[in-house]
């Protein structure tokens, strides 16, 4: 038997052998990334929204404040006490901590309009608790730049999750024609 008969099969199993084990590590490889890809999506849904609940409870703090003030119109006014002033502190320093994890997981147009909603809701704030701020505008409009601040920061949300779809398929007027007549219209979700 010539030397070439004799190595071709060992050459061959050789070869099968890197292939397979090529094949193989590439599978895992793949395997890795998707459960990686999976973990991350989790992670980052879940930072989203943890943020956007903070920001949706504090805005309702601050709706309150504002309808004790007489900013605007509402069911249920609240007084600016202590403890209040306390809930409100400890819902800000989560809604901040929520916001660092956001910075970590959110890709750039997703935190760029994390950063904006930031903005909207400090405005609210600020009205709400009578701290003087620069320029004229009143709570309705503050309070309709926050809802829009809002919906990009959620929309960037669901673009950087990959969830197709919108929020809402048509567009549906604010505030609803049903609302009592003396609300001003600037509440909702």
């Amino acid at each position: 038997m010539s030397l070439a008969a004799q190595v071709l099969p060992l050459v061959g199993v050789a070869v099968g052998a890197v292939v397979s084990l090529a094949v193989s590590a590439i599978n895992e490889r793949t395997r890795w990334r998707r459960q990686q890809s999976v973990r991350w999506d989790e992670r980052r849904l879940n930072a989203y929204a943890e943020y956007a609940h903070a920001v949706k409870e504090l805005s309702s703090h601050y709706k309150a404040l504002a309808i004790a003030r007489g900013l605007t119109s509402g069911y249920t006014p609240l007084e600016e006490t202590d403890d209040l002033l306390r809930e409100l502190t400890a819902a800000e320093v989560r809604r901040s901590a929520l916001a660092e994890t956001l910075w970590l997981l959110g890709d750039v147009d997703s935190n760029t309009a994390a950063v904006k909603l930031n903005h909207a809701l400090w405005h609210l704030e600020w009205l709400a608790r009578g701290v003087p701020t620069a320029g004229v505008a009143t709570w309705d409009e503050a309070y309709l730049e926050f809802r829009q601040a809002r919906q990009d920061f959620v929309q960037a949300a669901r673009t950087d999750l990959g969830v197709r779809g919108g929020r809402i398929a048509h567009n549906v007027p604010w505030p609803p024609r049903w609302r009592p007549a003396d609300d001003s219209g600037a509440s909702g979700s």
